[in-house]
């Protein structure tokens, strides 16, 4: 079980509503004297703090969108997370959940409530037969394996970073690069999630499967993941060799040894001198083993290739000659060399990301890799004709690398597979991004048209894009014929769970949801006006919004279930919570308690300590 709150932290962390009321500082809209959420704050029980602040700006970690909500909420307990949900539905105020920031498009921009589960992210249950770690939904991927090496555990795949959240990691798709593992999801046992009438539902695929099949990729849409049961498997090393080979290689060992030479395998496209870095790991037994020391891998390449990016804005066409000496500096300006370590496998999988940066992934069929690498190709290097590609390339330069990774789900047909899910279910799928830096704030100026082509060229070969990355041409109807039934049984789950659209934004309106028949959703909130900062404010763009609704009064009684009425709610989010139903599949979690194990995450504890990617360019 959780472990309990004494009455002392109790009052220690501001249990008392009107001490919570008198610390703020009202904004110009007055939002913590509005009338109605006053209201509602008298009819719950002040024990139960409602940790909000004003004044917040939030932004993608890339600072590519900048938003300011209205209240920033970081719940410390499941019954906060409760009573929040219930305020926000009662004031009609959209809810949108936060973590590191990395999805890089305006899905978690709000002006209504947005809310952190940073200060939720303890492990609650061990269970070491089956190697089975359950925590509270905020722990951060890196504090979570740290958490699980003292049981000699870790993650089984990682994607390129480990500083989201774990429900974020989920929510979004997010992948590693392995055709020996699917997403991140596949080790997901279970989940429990506050929906919009403030239950608490346990999902899996034995227990609520739909519900489990839409929250595995969930987008935030469905309501507060509040806690993952995760799969771990033993701890080991990998030891990897990352080599500079020739395109031609990549592409003539493509459907022979190219992905199954290793159990991690990741490719890094640089398309001006028709070289890659292929970088693979296998678990290793060998001692850590520190990669060979490079003089321009550390500071001194990061700024010089810095630098030399923000030029470029001003004089693109020096980018060819910037990736030759960049890239040849740091491996090699002949085919062949290589540099190799061992490390843990926690660590090992991370990569350094660099800057600020746009990032646009689609996932395509593996087959059809080569053929796709050809015809892009083809169009960054002039010979649009040969591409197919109906888009001009005339002053087009981009930045390299382009990113090359696979994963297969399809070896996972007895698992329960998400309803969004990017992969395909048939085959391997390989995932192309093509990433832009923005040096010191500045979008580069081959941006659109370069996105352009390239998500032409990706729905020519049938490619769908990445949920947490910025397409910029897919919309409704384009993802209604990518994801056809799935997608409808998507949007059945999340309007039953959620019909009054308290997680609904304008991201999820325009690209998942169905169009509204007349008005928006009662809890919905839309898009006003976007704002470009200039670069003395560090570039990005200033997102507003407004609730559909234009006031709390007038409270709509649509609920999920007979049990989900506001009365019956407030019975619940009393003191008895955790003795409720909301646990009611308690007995069937295996393993000891947190508290007997004194076993907990600390996401904010030396989170960057572990990184072994110190020298910026020995793993992109």
């Amino acid at each position: 079980m959780e472990v309990p709150t004494d009455g002392r932290n109790l009052q220690k962390n501001l249990g008392c509503a009107a001490h919570a009321l008198s610390a703020f500082k009202p904004l110009p809209d007055q939002s913590m004297n509005d009338p109605v959420l006053l209201r509602e704050l008298e009819k719950l029980d002040p024990a139960i703090a409602f940790r909000a602040v004003q004044n917040h700006t939030h932004h993608t970690w890339a600072k590519t969108f900048h938003s300011h909500p209205t209240l920033y909420i970081q719940p410390h307990s499941l019954a906060e997370i409760q009573k929040l949900v219930h305020l926000a539905r009662r004031c009609r105020k959209r809810l949108v959940v936060v973590g590191s920031g990395h999805c890089p498009n305006t899905i978690t921009c709000t002006s209504s409530w947005m809310v952190n589960l940073d200060e939720y992210s303890e492990v609650l249950r061990v269970d070491r037969d089956k190697k089975i770690l359950t925590v509270q939904a905020g722990v951060r991927l890196g504090a979570l394996n740290r958490e699980a090496k003292k049981c000699g555990w870790t993650i089984p795949n990682l994607g390129s970073i480990d500083q989201q959240s774990i429900a974020g990691a989920i929510a979004t798709g997010t992948h590693g690069s392995s055709l020996y593992h699917g997403i991140l999801s596949q080790w997901v046992h279970s989940l429990r999630l506050v929906l919009a009438n403030g239950e608490v539902v346990k999902c899996s695929a034995k227990q609520n499967k739909d519900l489990f099949q839409a929250a595995l990729v969930s987008l935030g849409a469905l309501g507060i993941v509040v806690e993952v049961e995760y799969q771990m498997v033993p701890a080991t090393n990998i030891e990897w060799v990352q080599t500079l080979q020739s395109m031609d290689t990549i592409l003539d060992t493509w459907d022979t040894d190219l992905w199954i030479k290793a159990e991690f395998t990741r490719v890094w496209w640089l398309p001006y001198v028709h070289r890659a870095v292929v970088w693979r790991a296998q678990k290793s037994r060998k001692e850590h083993v520190a990669p060979k020391s490079n003089w321009y891998g550390g500071a001194i390449g990061f700024h010089t290739y810095h630098i030399l990016l923000w030029f470029s804005n001003y004089v693109p066409r020096i980018l060819p000659a910037v990736e030759w000496f960049v890239f040849g500096m740091q491996y090699g300006f002949s085919t062949g060399t290589s540099i190799t370590a061992v490390q843990e496998q926690r660590t090992g999988l991370l990569m350094n990301c660099l800057y600020s940066q746009f990032v646009n992934e689609w996932a395509l069929p593996l087959s059809k890799g080569p053929e796709t690498i050809r015809r892009l190709s083809a169009w960054l290097n002039g010979r649009e004709s040969e591409s197919g590609i109906p888009f001009s390339a005339k002053g087009i330069w981009v930045h390299s690398p382009i990113e090359v990774r696979v994963s297969d789900t399809s070896k996972h047909a007895g698992q329960a597979r998400p309803f969004l899910d990017i992969s395909y279910e048939d085959g391997p799928t390989l995932y192309l991004n093509a990433t832009l830096y923005r040096a010191y704030g500045i979008d580069p100026p081959c941006k659109d048209r370069y996105y352009e082509a390239f998500e032409w060229l990706m729905r020519d070969v049938g490619a769908k894009p990445h949920w947490a990355k910025n397409f910029l041409t897919p919309h409704r109807s384009d993802f209604e014929e990518m994801y056809g039934d799935k997608l409808q049984s998507w949007r059945g789950v999340r309007s039953e769970v959620d019909p009054e659209g308290l997680f609904v934004g304008e991201w999820l309106r325009e690209n998942i949801l169905e169009a509204p028949c007349k008005e928006p959703l009662d809890c919905e909130e839309v898009e006003v006006s976007r704002t470009a900062w200039g670069k003395e404010r560090g570039g990005g763009v200033e997102w507003f919004g407004k609730q559909a609704s234009p006031s709390a009064e007038g409270l709509t009684r649509r609920s999920v279930s007979s049990g989900s009425s506001e009365e019956s709610f407030d019975q619940v989010v009393g003191a008895e919570i955790e003795d409720s139903r909301l646990f009611d599949s308690m007995s069937e979690d295996q393993g000891s308690s947190v508290h007997d194990e004194e076993f907990y995450a600390k996401p904010r504890e030396d989170a960057e300590s572990d990184m072994d990617g110190t020298n910026v360019f020995e793993k992109m």
